[in-house]
């Protein structure tokens, strides 16, 4: 019986990696999987080695480096002298598992890596270690597969996997009365992020915004998206002050909402992409501490951020970073959205480019087969 072993860092990847498990036991049974993962992959029939959930913690302190370095010498002796895969895949967690990669490869160990690194982003010198040590990339993005395939890389684009995640487009009447929003308004949602630092950070500036578009135009209202990591504590005493703006706060309803606005106020970050896939209209923003910024700038190899402007190569939604993640542009970038016609049906048709890009067909399903023939 063949082998796999794989190696996930945090919840996205334990989902994303579960899939895949779940089609490749459709293909054969003939396969043994353990991994590294959480509920998502045990449930889909993967053996747990440990549970990821301590590798996800945020941060840069001497503890958490200290833990993965003793985990990865760990399951790197493990799979040598006990387990012995015939093929390790990684899932996303670049630190992590791009240092593993160095010791795996000198065992002959095959590695495959799915979701890789976004180096065409940032830190563009990792494609070397990508090179020296990981046998075939599966990549989400097709301008990720070139970048690769002209370093001398064997890489296969499988399509992004967020296309068969997602659910069907909410019914918008229906929300709108069952959340009691009134539907001769149009609807702005906010999204100021699912970490703490990024909600202190931003959502102030997003409520000012909302306030100015609420002092211009009274045919607009507004919901708050309230990630599950996020307490009531720390948004609550912000919105108190906005009482007038009526906020009605969500949680748990991210996809209908991205799928039911009439234009988003977003924290850069994958939302950007989920919002893309229902071609809703949106600005993104961030703000940090500024000498991250600085490093930030110094590390990038592109100088755009949202997923949408990358895949287009243009410059499809409004990036207000930093220095220009101001109320007032915001509102009024917001404000063109909503009033002006010609220029929010530009962007909708340039947000459904988006998604056709991304392959129809399912990603999982893809990097089953591959990863199934690889062992035949």
């Amino acid at each position: 019986m063949k082998k796999i072993f794989i190696i996930t860092g945090e919840y996205s990847g334990d989902k994303h990696a579960s899939d895949v498990v779940r089609e490749i036991k459709k293909l054969t049974s003939d396969i043994e999987i353990e991994a590294i993962g959480g509920e998502n992959l045990k449930e889909a029939g993967a053996k747990l080695y440990c549970n990821h959930s301590k590798m996800s913690a945020v941060g840069f302190n001497l503890k958490i480096i200290t833990d993965h370095i003793l985990l990865g010498e760990k399951v790197a002796k493990y799979l040598r002298d006990e387990y012995k895969p015939d093929l390790v895949l990684m899932v996303d967690y670049g630190g992590f598992n791009l240092n593993l990669s160095k010791v795996l490869s000198k065992y002959g160990i095959d590695i495959y890596y799915y979701i890789p690194p976004q180096i065409w982003a940032s830190r563009s010198w990792r494609i070397n270690t990508v090179k020296k040590n990981i046998k075939k990339i599966l990549t989400i993005f097709p301008f990720e597969t070139k970048m690769y395939k002209d370093a001398g890389i064997d890489a296969e684009f499988v399509g992004h996997p967020l296309l068969a995640q997602m659910p069907e487009k909410t019914d918008r009447t229906l929300f709108f009365k069952e959340n009691n929003f009134d539907e001769n308004k149009l609807l702005i949602s906010i999204f100021p992020g699912s970490r703490v630092f990024e909600v202190k950070n931003l959502l102030k500036i997003f409520l000012k915004a909302a306030k100015i578009i609420n002092e211009k135009d009274k045919y607009i209202q507004f919901a708050l998206c309230q990630a599950p990591t996020i307490s009531d504590d720390l948004i609550l005493p912000l919105l108190d002050k906005y009482k007038d703006l009526n906020i009605k706060v969500l949680k748990n309803k991210n996809y209908e909402l991205l799928s039911v606005s009439d234009a988003l106020m977003l924290a850069s970050g994958t939302v950007a992409l989920e919002a893309a896939l229902y071609s809703t209209p949106m600005i993104i923003s961030y703000k940090g501490p500024w000498f991250l910024y600085f490093i930030y700038l110094m590390v990038r190899c592109i100088k755009r951020v949202s997923l949408p402007n990358i895949i287009e190569d243009k410059d499809i939604i409004p990036e207000l970073l930093q220095y220009r993640a101001k109320p007032q542009i915001i509102a009024d970038e917001l404000l063109k959205i909503t009033g002006n016609t010609v220029y929010r049906e530009n962007m909708i048709k340039s947000l459904t480019n988006v998604k056709s890009k991304l392959s129809t067909y399912s990603a999982a399903q893809k990097t089953a087969k591959i990863i199934v023939d690889s062992m035949k």
